[in-house]
């Protein structure tokens, strides 16, 4: 999963960016938020970054790849019918049975966890999958302390879902989590020299 922040894509352009990696991720979030921030994406950015994202896979009919729009239920839903898959949900966002009842049994609907017990709160949640984390420090979230991949492989045996390990995952640490498969990461692959390169090295990482 491509955490898509343009913000970290720097001097480039971002849908380039993008463009370029789209062969090696299964799943675009879109989040054009500040890196740090925990406040919502705001509705507008999110909406333009979403149809922009959809227009440019729609040029890619070679690819499946879903796309989850960060925070923004009501954005979710205005662009279900353009492609835009679901959306993806923090402890503090919208309640997930809401966002069910607002997007229906077809949308995608992703929930960040943190530790066991929200790991556990969320066997009765109506969600697809978990992002879990951080597993390592990050500063695009701000944490100078990780869990550690010990912590997602429990988290991912716990879970009755997917889950999606997430927090300074990079090259450097990536196959500790090849038991698990998968990986939510923005950095480490938006802020590469060569982008499509990392994602690559990502992936085969994490396939093991």
């Amino acid at each position: 999963m491509l955490l898509f922040t343009p913000e970290l894509c720097g001097r480039r352009d971002p849908y380039l960016v993008l463009d370029s990696v789209l062969d090696s991720v299964d799943v675009v979030q879109v989040r054009p938020k500040p890196a740090g921030s925990d406040e919502p994406c705001a509705a507008r950015d999110a909406r333009e970054a979403c149809l922009r994202v959809i227009e440019l896979l729609g040029r890619r009919p070679d690819l499946e790849v879903l796309v989850i729009v960060d925070d923004r239920v009501d954005v979710a839903l205005d662009l279900a019918e353009a492609g835009c898959d679901g959306v993806h949900l923090g402890q503090d966002d919208c309640p997930s049975a809401l966002a069910r009842e607002i997007l229906g049994p077809s949308a995608l609907i992703g929930l960040s966890t943190h530790d066991a017990a929200q790991i556990g709160a969320a066997w009765d949640l109506p969600v697809d999958y978990l992002g879990f984390g951080p597993v390592h420090a990050t500063a695009t979230k701000g944490r100078s302390q990780g869990l550690g991949p010990e912590a997602a492989w429990i988290a991912s045996a716990a879970a009755r879902l997917p889950v999606f390990p997430i927090g300074g995952i990079d090259a450097t640490n990536a196959a500790d989590l090849s038991r698990i498969g998968r990986a939510a990461v923005g950095s480490a692959i938006l802020g590469a020299d060569q982008p499509d390169r990392a994602a690559r090295e990502l992936r085969a990482l994490l396939a093991g």
